[in-house]
């Protein structure tokens, strides 16, 4: 874990492009099955109506559209999403404040403190999520033929310590830590993707498919030891789950060709989130999926009359 900063994906003070993103992304579900949790710090709110907004009317600044996300999976369930102004916004090499919430790296641990507002009902969501890597990995994506968009997995094989005073709430379990870039929405440039991790004893699998505004397709088929080196695998066969709610699709890749939806953790009108059953580098597994449809998304009715509801804009 000696890597600088910058190499592993972690330096939070790296250059966000006008019109464009980057952000920090941590997902866990509890050991005994029962709990899960998902923190994106963005810099440049992605699925804010309010950037989406900004970027129509001829603007784009995304430090003025920033957003400390959390989301709470079992009983109770908790949402917040609240897109804020550059005002809200400090950062080091080490740390990230948006608003009263904040994330830093302290060398051997990430540290999320959270102090949010939930939506659509208002309620205070206060709590620590820990994060401790079992090791920091290097490599980077590309996810579009132009460059525009990047991907890492910084921390694939992680633990964390969740405890939440308000939800009165405290758990421990597997974890996952990335983060994205792009100089450009990713509406301009995908029409869709399907995201996957499953954690195991001695690896973790990871699956991207994307599929591209320009006709082309991407799908990579990764395995991360526990010294977390990335490494390619043979992409295992297509497996189709029944669509959410919103009729959003749900495909992903297992090696017997089947996939089992367990629970929807997140069902929007253009996104997906679930805990599956798969099967991937020769063993069953638990894993966490996405599916964004960027069509659904860039539709001016779900930015005007839906997402204002659950992504509130703070002025300061």
């Amino acid at each position: 874990m000696t890597a600088s900063l910058e190499a592993t994906g972690l330096d939070f003070t790296l250059p966000v492009a006008n019109r464009g993103y980057r952000w920090w992304y941590l997902d866990a579900l509890s050991d005994d099955g029962a709990h899960g949790i998902t923190i994106i710090a963005f810099l440049g709110t992605v699925f804010s109506p309010w950037y989406a907004f900004a970027r129509r009317g001829g603007g784009g600044d995304p430090l003025n559209h920033c957003c400390m996300h959390v989301a709470l999976y079992g009983k109770p369930a908790r949402w917040a999403m609240t897109d804020r102004p550059r005002g809200a916004l400090r950062r080091g090499a080490d740390f990230l404040q948006i608003g009263p919430s904040a994330m830093r790296w302290d060398g051997t641990k990430l540290v999320v403190d959270l102090a949010e507002v939930t939506a659509p009902v208002p309620g205070k969501l206060r709590g620590r999520v820990t994060l401790y890597p079992e090791a920091l990995s290097h490599r980077a994506f590309r996810l579009d033929g132009a460059g525009r968009h990047h991907w890492q997995p910084i921390a694939p094989r992680s633990r964390v310590e969740v405890a939440f005073d308000n939800p009165a709430l405290s758990w421990s379990g597997f974890s996952y830590f990335d983060t994205n870039t792009g100089i450009a929405p990713l509406e301009e440039d995908f029409l869709f993707w399907d995201w996957c991790r499953a954690p195991m004893p001695e690896a973790t699998a990871i699956l991207y498919n994307a599929s591209r505004r320009d006709g082309s397709a991407q799908s990579l088929a990764l395995r991360v030891n526990r010294a977390g080196e990335v490494e390619d695998m043979p992409l295992p066969a297509p497996a189709i789950m029944p669509p959410g709610l919103w009729r959003v699709a749900r495909p992903t890749r297992s090696e017997d060709g089947k996939a089992e939806l367990v629970r929807a953790l997140v069902d929007a009108p253009f996104y997906t989130r679930s805990e599956i059953r798969t099967r991937l580098l020769g063993q069953n597994a638990i894993a966490v999926h996405e599916s964004l449809a960027l069509n659904r998304f860039d539709n001016l009715a779900v930015q005007a009359l839906m997402l204002p509801f659950r992504v509130p804009r703070a002025f300061r």
